[in-house]
């Protein structure tokens, strides 16, 4: 079971890389899913890991992926230049959830 990472920063590429990752390099909605097309028709391949900018290019196949399939597990990360979400985003998704304030 391998892991496969697509992502629009070669930094992030390169770091997974040297971790034994493979990945591919997207930029576009077209890009993106033809890598996510590419990594869900290797059977090998069990994790699919996502930078925060390309989820955001493609969020209803990768939402339909992660709802729909068993695999592969989809991960959404942020990339070198840090997250996009909110600094409390756990925190207000914890209160959304069960209304509990932290």
């Amino acid at each position: 079971m391998r892991c496969f990472c697509i992502s629009d920063d070669p930094d992030v590429l390169t770091g997974m890389r040297l971790a034994g990752i493979e990945g591919a390099r997207a930029a576009t909605k077209k890009e993106v899913d033809a890598a996510v097309n590419r990594a869900c028709a290797d059977s090998g391949v069990a994790i699919l890991i996502v930078t925060e900018d390309c989820y955001a290019l493609s969020r209803e196949r990768l939402d339909e992926l992660k709802l729909s399939a068993g695999r592969p597990l989809v991960n959404i990360i942020a990339d070198s230049r840090g997250s996009v979400r909110a600094r409390d985003y756990i925190t207000r998704l914890i209160n959304e959830a069960i209304g509990i304030k932290i």
